[in-house]
């Protein structure tokens, strides 16, 4: 009696298993400044959410997501939204802490939320490294006719701390890719920067003498060299 043919399935079909994807990298981001700068509008209008003049101001803490492709990359950015307001900062702080990126955010039409920068510069830098990735961004650039905060000054502000600066517009959108996508690539290059001494970085001669004593133990007297 023949044997019943089994069909062969070519290892060349074009039904490839899928590859599994690697998680997107995750990146925590937080947004300071004095009330009605526009922070939760620009990061509304970051995510796509259409932006309005009639946002309810933050109290305490606003985390929200958003994923984005840098540079080849996919990254799941937390962004936390902080209020502004002076009684909310003790709730605020803790937050501060595992940020690896922080936007600075002012008005251009008030010149007091551009001044207040330097005391929450202060601020975050009690709580996260001073060398995080940091940018000045001065918001409502829509607004021309009634600016109060020269872009030179909010350049200049920007240079002397080592941080990048934009000015955009949540109502417009003007811009404010820019801010994170910018933010974002700074972080990562920080991060490279840092793998790259950490695998550069030499060794202390005594740890390299002790590496050695400890993989060639010490010869007898039988086996010395007689060289």
């Amino acid at each position: 009696m023949p044997m019943p043919q089994t069909k062969r399935h070519s290892s060349c079909s074009g039904n490839h298993p899928t590859m599994t994807q690697s998680p997107p990298l995750e990146l925590k981001v937080i947004l300071i400044g004095n009330m009605s700068v526009g922070k939760t509008c620009l990061h509304r209008r970051f995510s796509g959410k259409e932006s309005s003049l009639d946002v309810t101001a933050t109290y305490g803490v606003d985390h929200h997501y958003q994923n984005l492709d840098v540079d080849g990359r996919k990254i799941r950015l937390g962004i936390l939204d902080t209020a502004g307001m002076e009684r909310f900062r003790a709730v605020t702080a803790p937050f501060y802490r595992g940020a690896q990126g922080v936007i600075l955010v002012y008005d251009i039409t008030d010149r007091t939320s551009f001044d207040a920068l330097q005391d929450w510069l202060t601020e975050i830098d009690s709580h996260v490294p001073s060398t995080t990735p940091k940018i000045v961004v001065g918001n409502k650039s829509d607004q021309e006719h009634s600016r109060k905060v020269s872009t030179s000054d909010g350049q200049s502000f920007a240079a002397r701390n080592g941080a990048l600066f934009h000015e955009a517009s949540a109502k417009t959108s003007a811009g404010v890719a820019e801010v994170f996508q910018d933010l974002v690539k700074k972080i990562l290059d920080a991060e490279d920067q840092a793998k790259s001494v950490d695998i550069l970085r030499p060794w202390p001669h005594d740890e390299i003498i002790r590496l050695f004593a400890k993989d060639y133990p010490k010869c007898s007297q039988q086996n010395k060299c007689k060289c």
